[in-house]
């Protein structure tokens, strides 16, 4: 009985002065309120949305997307089936990672990890990656004031095709943005750069060349 109560009151206690309890479900989507401070956030089947300035760790969801707001601080994010969308100025100090589904960057916003996913658009908009990007069949846009360390590395698509040939992604850099580390292709792709970009050195596949 004495743990039972004791269990209730540390519980009352992390909600009234804001702890980081974990929120987790199997089926249904996840809110975090704004400014809420949260540890692990995770769900099966559902979407995660943080509200503006929330900070919480980990975010994961199988089924779902997660959504961030502005000014969020989280450790990770990642989904299997769902996009994850990162509003400006916010932070994930390690690596943001979907399969099926887009990678969306605000502006101002920073990535400490890496940014990867399988199939989906990847776009930077003003925003920065220090671990570099990774997909197989995602399209990659880094628009004007982003910047990318540790390059970016487009894997070889080794999934069943039906004897059709794989349309190639396509990775634009515009005019303003840096990317440094290698350029590491292991399928053909399309390759638009901006006025005055500095192509870091290309690796694997000769990639076909558009200027914007």
């Amino acid at each position: 009985m004495f743990r039972y109560l004791a269990t209730l009151g540390f519980a009352f206690s992390a909600v009234a002065l804001g702890g980081t309890a974990d929120i987790s479900k199997v089926n249904g989507s996840i809110v975090v309120e704004a400014g809420q401070r949260a540890g692990d956030v995770e769900t099966v089947n559902g979407s995660i949305s943080i509200g503006r300035g929330a900070h919480v760790d980990d975010v994961d969801t199988v089924n779902g997307s997660v959504r961030m707001d502005e000014q969020v601080i989280a450790s990770s994010a990642e989904s299997v089936n769902g996009e994850i969308a990162v509003g400006a100025q916010s932070e994930i100090r390690d690596d943001a990672s979907t399969v099926n589904g887009a990678l969306t960057l605000g502006k101002g916003a920073h990535v400490g990890g890496k940014l990867e996913n399988v199939n989906g658009k990847l776009m930077l908009d003003g925003a920065t990656v220090q671990g570099g990007i990774s997909t197989v069949n995602g399209d990659v846009y880094i628009a004007t004031g982003s910047r990318v360390e540790g390059g970016i590395h487009v894997e070889k698509n080794s999934g069943w095709s039906m004897g059709r040939k794989p349309k190639n992604p396509r990775i634009t850099i515009e005019s303003g943005a840096a990317v440094t580390g290698a350029l590491r292709f292991e399928r053909e792709v399309d390759l638009y750069v901006g006025a005055g970009v500095a192509l870091p050195p290309i690796e694997g596949v000769q990639p076909q060349k558009f200027q914007l």
